[in-house]
């Protein structure tokens, strides 16, 4: 995209805050001390919390790019060993424990701040359509300026994801076939996204060829001219239905948040595993996407 949004600049700053959950060494350990061993169980565990103890389906419509067969051997499973109250502890703790020390050069007033507008945007995210959003926002806000800073930053994150999901299924695309248009566009392998995400081959191959057949694939496997302007245009749209969050700060508090957010985003993308199937741009490099 030629020019960068306040929504996707923002979204680059708070995303890799939120995403420590996944990755940081203290968020899964966290998740190992409530009893819980192994990535996956932690992720859909900490992820799917804010709904209840329900079962794959409903996560299986809220996560979108995760085949259903990962998603059914975790859940409703996982609460049998774990129940979502003590998830939610757990993953707070863990953000928690990992955030902490990349907080240290933060001074308490320019924190302070911080955690006000993050807290004031996440509380102007409209949640309506939007399940994980609307999830997130209803828990209790934690009382201590880490947790608060990290519960906005999911809030903001769940918001922009649900959007974003409705831009792909408005276009037209399933799972596996907005896994393999991603892979297309190249920065990650087809072996690691499809890995993650649980598709089968047969499962990939399938949507491979429907992309060919709608035009979108060439016949060497790379984008046509008709998918990179459907990329933008999906890109435009999540951009545009997760702005009013940020036009209701203002520009001068998103400039605040900007500069407050920087450095701490930039400590956090250290944590995180780079390339990853999140599609955040790593806030340590070039801005553009």
């Amino acid at each position: 995209m030629s020019e960068e949004t306040v929504a996707r600049r923002m979204w680059r700053l708070f995303e890799p805050v939120h995403a420590v959950t996944y990755f940081a060494p203290a968020c899964a350990a966290a998740f190992e001390d409530a009893g819980l061993r192994g990535f996956w169980r932690g992720y859909f565990a900490g992820r799917a919390a804010p709904l209840g103890p329900v079962g794959a389906a409903p996560v299986i419509g809220c996560f979108f790019g995760f085949a259903p067969t990962m998603v059914a051997l975790a859940l409703p499973d996982i609460w049998t060993r774990i129940s979502p109250e003590k998830a939610l502890t757990a993953r707070l703790d863990g953000a928690r424990a990992a955030l902490g020390p990349l907080l240290e050069e933060t001074r308490p007033a320019e924190l302070a701040e911080l955690t006000g507008l993050m807290r004031t945007a996440a509380e102007h995210a409209t949640v309506p359509g939007r399940v994980l959003a609307a999830a997130n926002a209803a828990l209790p806000w934690p009382q201590d300026p880490l947790g608060i800073l990290w519960h906005a930053a999911t809030i903001l994150r769940e918001h922009r994801g649900d959007g974003h999901v409705a831009a792909l299924v408005t276009a037209g695309l399933d799972g596996p076939e907005t896994g393999a248009w991603r892979v297309s566009m190249g920065g990650i392998g087809r072996e690691d996204f499809q890995r993650v995400r649980g598709w089968s081959d047969d499962e990939w191959i399938a949507a491979t060829g429907r992309l060919c057949a709608r035009g979108w694939l060439d016949s060497a496997g790379g984008p046509t001219e008709a998918a990179l302007l459907a990329f933008h245009s999906i890109e435009v749209t999540t951009d545009r239905i997760a702005s009013p969050v940020w036009d209701a700060l203002g520009p001068d508090a998103v400039e605040r948040c900007v500069a407050a957010l920087t450095p701490i985003a930039s400590r956090a993308a250290a944590l995180l595993r780079w390339p990853n199937p999140i599609g955040v741009p790593d806030p340590r490099g070039s801005a553009s996407t």
